[in-house]
């Protein structure tokens, strides 16, 4: 039995219901009137399937959807043949709407905002819309009432009624309902619709949705910006004053306090230009804002994440890359520029600048120096006076150097205990002060090695934490919290005996142990590497491109093509077949590195050379740079002094299994070549990687001073606890 009537059998099922025509059926019905009734009936053939409407689990669904777009339809076809105050011309015109509101949903079917679940709405709606328009009164009223998928359908099939006194009004309404939709959209649909008598309201939705976009649409040179620029709302004023200056990014991170009145233009003005007096301004307002997002104010700040990133791109600019670049000078001349720093302005230049900081301006510059000038040199009173902003970063950087012990020593035995079980406790639960939630949790897991190499009954204490937060998650049945400290278990119980625990086997990830050269080769059974090198004003990046060629400019078993004037060609003309890529560094205007890198890598794509190792040769600066040039097809990724967790991560999201070595500080050639000359000669001979017994080899070349502290800083994959974290935790979470 089919599930829908066709409305000429309905007419022939009526007796004594008179037509003006003859149909082929053999009953009478208008002519003009035929053919929308057939296009009506094909259009629900479309929308309904023999055996019904199948689109939910729930049966009462299925039979409510059905029975909208059959007997509903149906009977709206009767209605306006059966009623005899319609005019044939009204008629013609309710069927022909009726049809475009089936074309509509037809064309709209499964789309956000259209799911097949809005049929018998749309379908009452829609006989509402009719009843109104016939009456000669606003339908605006139905489109108000219901969604804006409904909305849009009804709109779009009313199109016959434009003279109906609730057509400009329902318009307004979709693009209102449209907008709250997709606040995203609101300023592109804006700049469509200056007429709307929403322009205003809008704007003010966008500013507190987006204040970024609104201060890109504000510096335009358009009519919507000159309504941006005028609107009454003191936040859109705040932003227009700042889309108006030709420094307004600085402005940004005071954002929150500029709306409150606890700061002027004129104030931000005075510092502005100074990079000490403009830092010390930022490191201010970022303690005055973590006080007020704790209890008991619990506020939500504008800006927060403007603000972390001009701290941290002040702190690596104006202080860090000055340490770090007068690393062979005298203390009194390497580290003037930390004079007059707090030691809170001391510790934010510690947490922001961890990707760049070498490790002796760290151990020998900033973090003597907090406690050198604190008048009660203690660690906890330390972090509280931060409102323990950033205090897991410091804690794993603390570990990472070897200042740990001497941190918590500076405290109470008891209050050391309480910081460290907050170092452990609470990394299932999201939000708060930092941008990333994971990133507490990978900061965790990073630190747990070193921790173990100099305090065994500390990171004895922080597995047993680790063990009572995950019986708590259980308890409360916390998927990720449960995910988390069972993946920090793992990995703390396995930290000392990697040879004994297949990390891999239990957490289910790829081997962290071991790489096979057949899952670097390609089909022709070359390993293709890739090397980033970046020119630098000082000369350290055309250094170390000097330092990479000699291990094969004149030896036998290395070809070497260097006529290319943006890249270098490397060939191992013995042993199985290695590809090594490198561009040149280029100093310059025009940022020439990235073009010498983009012709590189179009080369490597129409040779079909995909790269199965990069790596990174350069300031941490340049990373960005690297990851955007950064291969899919990589298995190895060498970072250097890049390894903290929103590298890990990035790399992790390019290349879900790349093996990583990173760095505590700056990369090296003293390391950096023979860890590259390991991995070479293991390719070139055939044979897969096992980075256990390569890294045992290589720490016996570096046995004493300067060479052991910097292989010490170098972390292998299979130690790499933060990588191999983030890993395990995407598996076990379904996120790859």
């Amino acid at each position: 039995m089919k599930l829908y009537i066709p409305f000429v059998v309905i007419m022939l099922l009526l007796p004594g219901l008179s037509a003006v025509a003859q149909s082929t059926s053999g009953f009478k019905v208008a002519l003009e009137r035929v053919l929308w009734h057939d296009n009506i009936d094909k259009q629900q053939g479309k929308l309904v399937p023999p055996g019904g409407v199948k689109v939910s689990r729930d049966e009462s669904v299925n039979l409510q959807i059905t029975d909208a777009l059959t007997r509903g339809v149906d009977e709206l076809q009767l209605k306006f043949e059966q009623d005899s105050t319609m005019t044939s011309q009204e008629k013609v015109k309710y069927l022909r709407s009726l049809d475009f509101l089936l074309q509509g949903f037809n064309a709209y079917y499964y789309r956000k905002n259209f799911p097949p679940t809005i049929a018998p709405a749309l379908i009452e709606a829609f006989e509402k819309c009719v009843e109104l328009d016939r009456r000669k009164e606003s339908f605006l009223p139905v489109i108000i009432e219901n969604s804006y998928g409904v909305g849009k359908l009804l709109v779009e099939a009313m199109r016959f009624s434009e003279d109906n006194p609730g057509m400009a009004g329902a318009r307004e309404v979709l693009f209102v309902k449209y907008c709250d939709l997709y606040p995203d959209e609101i300023l592109p649909e804006l700049r469509k619709h200056l007429n709307s008598p929403s322009v205003d309201s809008l704007i003010k939705v966008a500013a507190l949705h987006d204040i970024r976009k609104v201060y890109d649409f504000a510096q335009a040179r358009d009519a919507l910006a000159n309504r941006i620029r005028r609107h009454p709302d003191s936040l859109v004023q705040l932003i227009a004053r700042m889309a108006a200056s030709p420094s307004g990014q600085i402005y940004f991170p005071f954002l929150d306090n500029l709306r409150r009145g606890k700061i002027t233009f004129e104030e931000i003005d005075k510092v502005k230009d100074n990079d000490l007096a403009y830092f010390r301004l930022l490191v201010r307002t970022r303690m005055d804002y973590v006080r007020r997002t704790l209890p008991p104010y619990n506020e939500t700040i504008s800006e927060m994440q403007s603000l972390a990133k001009m701290m941290t791109n002040r702190a690596q600019r104006y202080f860090i890359r000055e340490i770090n670049a007068l690393h062979s000078e005298p203390d009194h001349v390497r580290f003037r520029r930390l004079d007059g720093l707090s030691p809170q302005e001391l510790y934010y230049l510690a947490v922001l600048g961890e990707d760049e900081i070498y490790t002796s301006s760290y151990t020998r510059g900033v973090y003597p120096a907090i406690f050198a000038r604190m008048a009660n040199p203690r660690g906890d009173s330390l972090i509280m006076s931060v409102h323990g902003d950033y205090f897991r970063k410091f804690i794993k950087m603390a570990a990472g150097y070897n200042t740990l012990n001497h941190f918590l020593g500076t405290m109470d035995k008891q209050n050391a205990e309480t910081l460290m079980k907050a170092f452990v406790i609470g990394l299932e639960r999201p939000g708060g002060t930092r941008e990333n939630d994971l990133e507490n949790a990978v900061d965790v897991a990073d630190s747990y090695s070193s921790i173990m190499d100099k305090n065994k009954d500390l990171a004895n204490f922080i597995l047993n934490e680790v063990k009572v937060n995950y019986t708590r998650n259980v308890q409360d049945n916390n998927k990720r919290g449960m995910v988390i400290y069972n993946l920090l278990r793992i990995l703390f119980e396995s930290a000392d005996t990697a040879r004994k625990t297949d990390l891999s086997a239990i957490l289910g990830i790829p081997s962290v142990y071991n790489v096979k050269r057949d899952e670097l080769a390609d089909d022709s059974g070359r390993v293709v590497q890739q090397v980033f090198f970046y020119g630098d004003e000082d000369k350290d990046g055309q250094m170390s491109f000097a330092n990479f060629m000699s291990m094969f400019r004149g030896r036998p078993e290395w070809k070497v093509d260097e006529k290319n004037p943006d890249f270098v060609t490397i060939i191992s003309t013995r042993g199985k077949p290695v590809h090594i890529y490198a561009n040149r560094p280029l100093f310059g205007e025009h940022d020439p590195d990235q073009r010498a890198q983009e012709r590189l890598a179009a080369y490597l794509e129409s040779k079909n050379l995909k790269p199965s190792i990069v790596i990174h040769r350069g300031h941490s600066y340049h990373l960005p740079s690297t990851l955007k040039g950064l291969s899919p097809s990589a298995k190895i990724v060498v970072l250097g002094s890049c390894g903290g967790y929103n590298n890990l991560n990035e790399v992790l999201t390019i290349c879900k299994d790349a093996h990583i070595i990173s760095s505590k500080q700056v990369g090296t050639k003293t390391v950096n070549e023979p860890i590259l000359q390991a991995i070479n000669n293991l390719m070139v001979g055939g044979k897969d990687i096992d980075w256990i017994s390569m890294w045992r080899e290589l720490s016996a070349r570096f046995t004493t001073g300067d060479a052991k502290e910097k292989f010490d800083d170098y972390i292998p994959p299979y130690k790499n606890l933060g990588a191999i974290f983030i890993k395990a935790y995407r598996k076990a979470m379904g996120e790859e």
